[in-house]
């Protein structure tokens, strides 16, 4: 069985796309195989020689930049906060999740073109709009990167975000 095998989709890039903000190049999730609503998420990103960041990280030795696995994996436990609930300002408006910090990072594997980047959030709280999560990358069943991430729930900008592709 290959690794893509192993993974069902349970959310595909259209509804990834429909909840993040983020855009090519710079949306680093590309689906979502497993999710418990308030608990914990898992996610995949298909790493391939095309990624725009290859052509000068590094030249001749190809290798994913370790604050672009730490944004992938904060792109992930976003998702999870928003399928949790954890958008709603007290108003009831939508807001946006922006991070906010990261603690005890350890870069343990390189992550390298061809690579499948498993990317797993587990909430650890969520406290007047401050959500942390624990958070890990896996290549083939091994820890690549880990991190304590967290994120703030905050109003948009006026103008910005969903409410502008709406008009």
């Amino acid at each position: 069985m290959t690794e893509h095998a192993k993974y069902e989709t349970v959310m595909d890039i259209n509804e990834i796309i429909s909840i993040l903000p983020h855009r090519y190049p710079f949306l680093l999730v590309d689906r979502i195989v497993a999710i418990e609503k308030g608990q914990w998420i898992r996610g995949i990103k298909n790493v391939t020689v095309n990624e725009p960041f290859f052509q000068g990280h590094f030249p001749g030795y190809p290798v994913m930049p370790g604050v672009l696995v730490i944004e992938a994996l904060a792109q992930t436990a976003v998702i999870l906060a928003y399928c949790s609930g954890g958008s709603k300002l007290p108003g009831g408006e939508t807001g946006i999740i922006l991070f906010a910090g990261i603690d005890e990072a350890r870069f343990k594997q390189q992550v390298l073109p061809g690579d499948t980047l498993v990317l797993e959030a587990e909430m650890i709280r969520t406290v007047r709009g401050i959500g942390k999560y624990k958070a890990q990358a896996l290549v083939n069943g091994k820890v690549a990167c880990e991190a304590v991430l967290m994120a703030a729930l905050r109003p948009p900008l006026r103008g910005t975000l969903k409410k502008d592709a709406e008009n």
